[in-house]
């Protein structure tokens, strides 16, 4: 054989460099500690219990009932539709669900999509950190730059020099995550205002990640950014049915915005997944044209969780900010000794038996954000286990 022809002669190609730091998540890590542990698992953000009863049930009737093959490109009419009536009943947001709306693989589909129609080489995506770990991810493997601008421990604050900062002329996007994951912290009205003037001035695209838009405590109100005066045709917002209806395993997302630009997030999306869920998404069409008990239910519920389980917590000494939304809660340690909550969470699940998520994994820039003591816990999860969590964690420090 020849070295023309010999395959094994040079080196195979290797991951690109910039795709590195994303080999694992910080999620996998420690539910996999957690399972080999037996511990109570508040680190990843998935409910230990099912979503309503309706809900689930409109599932299992789809499945019987012709939706088993191939939905449309863009999502189910039935849910495109059920999605523009969500977004007018509580925002006052009028779309076109044949034009307006975009099904998706969960949220993080959808900013995928968004982010590879819009940055490429030679862009820049400015994040709020900490940030959701996709971002970051995704910015890299569209092969654009991240900026970052810090949201500084405890009051988490927007700060209009650091955004200005950040920003440039080659900034397409500006990614906005509110209620805002991991933090608990919910965008101010004046926040977004600056956010959107900004964009403007650059001639950025906001992209609005609304996740946990229904997760909102103490009266506390969530503002979509596109309802602000002159940001509609510049912003396009995300939201799933995962956090909402806690049901995160059916991984249904939406984008919604301007004609134009929910069509160049379809032309990636649709060589992605290409479709996804079709039994899911008239289910999640029922979700959403739940009652507004239902809603209120789900969210009284977390609030109580989230009082428990921040009242246990300062209790165990560490310093606790109550979160207005999500259902995280993030604590400093510091406090109580420990300065490297990365080393903390690592050590938690044999020494106790419980599993937390360290807040310094999802930072550019630990000191600006003050976030290296940081721990974050899921309160998605039954009285019960969370109050075993709190229970084990009363031994940190003995």
């Amino acid at each position: 054989m020849t070295a023309a022809c010999d395959r094994s002669a040079g080196p195979l190609p290797a991951l690109r460099p910039e795709l590195e730091p994303f080999t694992s998540t910080i999620f996998a890590e420690m539910t996999g500690l957690a399972v080999r542990t037996q511990s109570v698992n508040l680190g990843q953000g998935f409910p230990n219990y099912e979503g309503p009863g309706h809900v689930i049930e409109a599932a299992r009737e789809a499945l019987v009932t012709g939706y088993n093959q191939y939905p449309p490109a863009p999502g189910y009419p039935v849910l495109r539709e059920a999605i523009a009536r969500h977004q007018q009943r509580f925002y006052g947001i009028d779309l076109d669900p044949d034009t307006d709306v975009l099904v998706t693989a969960g949220a993080t589909e959808a900013i995928a999509a968004v982010i590879r129609a819009f940055a490429g080489v030679g862009d820049e995506v400015v994040v709020f950190e900490p940030y959701y770990d996709s971002y970051a991810a995704t910015i890299a493997i569209a092969g654009a730059e991240r900026r970052t601008v810090a949201l500084s421990w405890p009051d988490l604050d927007v700060n209009e020099e650091a955004l200005r900062a950040a920003c440039s002329e080659r900034t397409r996007l500006i990614l906005i995550n509110t209620p805002h994951n991991p933090t608990g912290k919910v965008f101010t009205r004046a926040e977004l205002e600056l956010i959107g003037r900004v964009a403007a001035d650059v001639g950025a695209l906001i992209v609005s990640d609304e996740v946990y838009e229904h997760l909102t405590f103490d009266g506390t109100a969530h503002v979509p950014i596109a309802t602000l005066p002159g940001l509609a045709e510049r912003t396009l917002t995300i939201g799933s049915a995962g956090k909402t209806f806690s049901v995160t395993g059916w991984k249904i997302g939406w984008i919604t915005g301007p004609a134009h630009l929910v069509a160049a997030a379809r032309t990636v999306k649709q060589f992605l997944t290409f479709v996804s869920g079709g039994p899911l998404q008239p289910a999640v069409a029922v979700a959403l044209d739940s009652a507004a008990s239902v809603y209120d239910e789900l969210r009284e519920s977390l609030q109580a969780k989230r009082d428990i389980l921040c009242a246990g917590l300062a209790e165990v000494g560490f310093t606790v900010r109550k979160p207005v939304g999500t259902y995280f809660v993030c604590v400093d340690g510091a406090e109580l000794g420990y300065d490297d909550a990365l080393a903390l969470a690592r050590e938690l699940p044999t020494r106790i038996g419980v599993a937390a998520i360290p807040v310094q994994v999802f930072c550019d820039d630990l000191d600006a954000t003050g976030t290296r003591s940081l721990l974050r816990f899921a309160f998605c999860k039954t009285e019960a286990e969370l109050r075993e969590g709190v229970a084990r964690l009363q031994n940190l420090n003995r």
